[in-house]
């Protein structure tokens, strides 16, 4: 398989390669989001030197001679005897004065653990050779805090970083590249644990079911993916228990704040905070407030983002004794298959939908387009009940609802009246309805208030 997705970001790397004048560029995001694989095939396409170097997690006279090694290669000579990093990125600043070099320095953090005083050493650097340097250089690294803090204003590379690219996960379109062999269906399935992470994707194989891959991944005894999520934590976060104890909330459902701590044994509320923060920020986990009411802290949820984590903890995580004692297709029939249909992947079916809709209002055809997606919260006093809708969009007329329905029956003109009753009892007053159905429509005609998505149509 080639190489998948990823325009507009190959489109920006690729413009600053090519740029004779000096530049510097930050690319980061959360790890296996294809971040290497990205800058390597962007290095591939154009005609300059070009040196790419991963930082070791060891000391800095061995990422000198790992880096010397590198240079040796690139520049077809011995190996230069650096005393320093500085005087080894220094050789490559000085040969960047004849022709144009593309230096890529990945997993930079660990070489900033290393060498005292790194971000300054860059930023001499790039100020020194500015005017009569040809290099593009990239730092890039997956500790997401670490390098967002490289553009704060106290930081010496503040102000000479001309490029950022923040690579997220891809959205439920692209990923689909990976397996394109599956039936829609299935692709809704698939993305609902392996999301939009490329490594994970490519790890599928379009020869087996979805069920056949998330056995042969995550479900059966020392499968391939079975210890990603908990390595992954445990790079970053010391005290694992806690984040346990928060994603196992999250995964049975507790969504507010004081419902995470009340079904958690998180020590203390402001232990939860920095729990749940530093989740948020490594991309596991969204906080998410009601477009309706996005200032009100109390009307915040928080949810699971990443596929996998979810999988995880609701199914691997929580049955961890059941899993060692029984055969994994067992295992799969009694703890998975019903929940996994019937609420795991409905409930990221939404989440397509909404990246569906943010993707037809990108390129203009949603009229009129919308300013705002996100849940919508309402509260009925006299029934004394409250809630959200899931999929709402808000635009200059006023707001749309959207219903998402992975079901195996279409969807019927009584369904739809029902959906629109329900919504009008709480108040929510919509100039526009929209379905989004997994099993198509039946005896439903689309019209200027209701707009019928079939599962087709997303994948298109």
């Amino acid at each position: 398989m080639g190489f998948v997705g990823r325009k507009d970001e190959q489109k920006r790397l690729l413009r600053v390669f090519r740029d004779d004048a000096q530049n510097a560029t930050l690319v980061y995001g959360r790890r296996r989001v294809g971040k290497s694989e990205l800058l390597l095939h962007c290095l591939r396409q154009v005609d300059v030197r070009t040196i790419y170097y991963e930082c070791r997690q060891t000391s800095e006279a061995l990422n000198v001679k790992g880096l010397a090694d590198v240079v040796a290669e690139s520049f077809d000579i011995p190996r230069p005897a650096f005393d320093g990093i500085e005087e080894a990125l220094g050789f490559i600043f000085e040969r960047a004065t004849r022709e144009k070099i593309v230096l890529v320095i990945d997993e930079y953090p660990y070489l900033r653990d290393a060498v005292k005083g790194m971000d300054s050493i860059l930023q001499v650097l790039i100020d020194m050779y500015r005017n009569r340097s040809h290099i593009s250089l990239v730092v890039c690294g997956s500790y997401v805090e670490v390098m967002r803090s490289l553009l704060e204003r106290e930081n010496p590379l503040y102000g000479r970083i001309d490029l950022k690219i923040n690579l997220k996960p891809m959205d439920y379109l692209d990923s689909s590249e990976f397996y394109p062999d599956f039936s829609c269906e299935d692709k809704v399935r698939l993305y609902s644990v392996f999301g939009g992470i490329p490594y994970y994707n490519r790890l599928i194989d379009q020869d087996a079911t979805v069920r056949e891959n998330l056995i042969e991944l995550l479900v059966r005894p020392d499968a391939r993916l079975e210890d990603e999520v908990s390595a992954f934590l445990l790079s970053e976060i010391s005290k694992i228990a806690n984040a346990n104890e928060v994603f196992c909330a999250l995964a049975d459902g507790s969504s507010r704040y004081k419902d995470i701590l009340d079904q958690s044994h998180v020590s203390s509320p402001s232990m939860l905070a920095n729990v749940l923060d530093k989740l948020v920020k490594m991309q596991l986990v969204q906080k998410r407030a009601p477009i309706n009411d996005m200032q009100n802290k109390k009307k915040s949820s928080y949810v699971i983002s990443d596929g996998l984590s979810l999988f995880y903890y609701r199914y691997v995580f929580r049955y961890a004794s059941q899993r060692n004692v029984l055969d994994s297709d067992v295992f799969f029939d009694r703890f998975v298959a019903s929940d996994f249909e019937n609420r795991y992947v409905p409930h990221a079916f939404e989440e397509v939908c909404r990246q569906y809709l943010v993707r037809q209002n990108r390129i203009g055809r949603i009229e009129p387009p919308f300013n705002l997606i996100g849940r919508y919260w309402y509260d009925d006093p006299a029934h004394k009940t409250n809630g959200e809708f899931d999929v709402v969009t808000e635009d200059p007329q006023g707001y749309v609802f959207y219903e998402a329905k992975f079901r195996s029956t279409p969807v019927t003109q009584t369904m739809i009246d029902e959906e629109i009753s329900q919504v009008e009892a709480t108040g929510l007053n919509c100039h526009r309805y929209g379905f989004c159905s997994r099993s198509g429509f039946d005896g439903v005609a689309a019209s200027d208030e209701i707009e019928l998505i079939s599962l087709e149509d997303m994948y298109v």
